[in-house]
């Protein structure tokens, strides 16, 4: 081998090389075999997984709220890695919940946001219900017992 190199931005890596009969030199450029990877939509359609659409539904869930883009690209990307690992193939709904998993820890109100359209909330109580589920789910045990535990001083 001659010469060894990135190419293409790093998406590729071309190789000069040289006969050792002939003397006569040539170029490989090798690339990354993509596997596809495919959601398959409720209706049973299915279409390429498209990282920037996770994004998307996350920045409107996040519109005014103390989260950058930087944060949620971060999050689509961990997504993304986490479900190619379940195989070639994901369904819509682990799409959207994996979102609202990477999203509870980080902002109650975008996890909100996000779940009153994925869940196609249509009454207040549906946002009662699931800040009810968050709530529970994050308030430590400690403090649901402290709470439960302490009385009003009697006057």
């Amino acid at each position: 081998m001659v010469d060894s190199r990135t190419a293409e931005e790093g998406a590729t890596i071309r190789r000069r090389r040289e006969c050792l009969t002939c003397g006569r030199r040539f170029t490989t450029y090798e690339r990354l075999e993509e596997v596809p990877f495919v959601v398959i939509k409720r209706s049973g359609q299915r279409e390429p997984f498209d990282r920037a659409k996770i994004v998307a539904g996350m920045q409107a869930a996040a519109k005014n709220r103390p989260i950058s883009v930087a944060a949620l690209d971060q999050i689509a990307a961990e997504i993304d890695e986490s479900l190619r690992l379940e195989g070639p193939e994901v369904t819509s709904q682990q799409v959207g919940l994996a979102v609202l998993d990477a999203l509870r820890g980080r902002d109650h109100v975008t996890y909100l946001r996000f779940a009153s359209v994925y869940k196609d909330f249509t009454e207040a109580g549906d946002f009662q219900r699931e800040a009810g589920l968050l709530t529970k789910l994050t308030t430590p045990k400690n403090e649901k017992t402290k709470a439960t535990t302490l009385r009003p001083a009697q006057s």
